[in-house]
């Protein structure tokens, strides 16, 4: 009966771990995405300077809304530009904190690492890194000067 209770919360251990976290300031807006197993849920912000500086903040009060911790989630996505800098900068320095502190795993992408791509969405995301073989853990960013 112990070896199936162990069994048991790996397994959901592992389930609830599948959550991914989408993440772009670059753009006109300021974008969080949540991708479970069965639900996506998104928010979006002003994209201003004191947005970008309380990031971390808006992020965790983002996944307690959906009962979630940065621990619950597997993999980041953060689109590195081209677009503002302050934005870019904060929005990288916080993804690669997550990773230092909770080995979570990142893919910085941008829009335009999907080339000839007709049917672009947040929910995508995860899909075209695949496809387009986005190196995880690489940070590369584009600047609009």
């Amino acid at each position: 009966m112990i070896l199936f209770s162990s069994e048991l919360e790996l397994t959901l251990e592992n389930i609830t771990k599948m959550n991914k976290l989408i993440i772009d300031v670059a753009s006109e807006k300021f974008f969080l995405m949540i991708i479970t197993n069965n639900d996506i849920y998104n928010i979006i912000y002003e994209n201003t300077k004191i947005n970008y500086e309380k990031l971390t903040t808006i992020i965790n009060d983002f996944l307690k809304t959906k009962n979630l911790e940065i621990k619950n989630i597997s993999k980041i996505y953060v689109n590195r530009g081209p677009g503002s800098f302050a934005g870019i900068r904060n929005s990288l320095s916080v993804v690669k904190a997550f990773n230092i502190a909770k080995k979570i795993d990142y893919y910085c992408y941008s829009l335009g690492d999907f080339k000839d791509e007709e049917n672009i969405s947040y929910e995508n995301i995860p899909d075209l890194c695949d496809k387009f073989k986005i190196k995880k853990n690489l940070i590369n960013p584009i600047y609009i000067s």
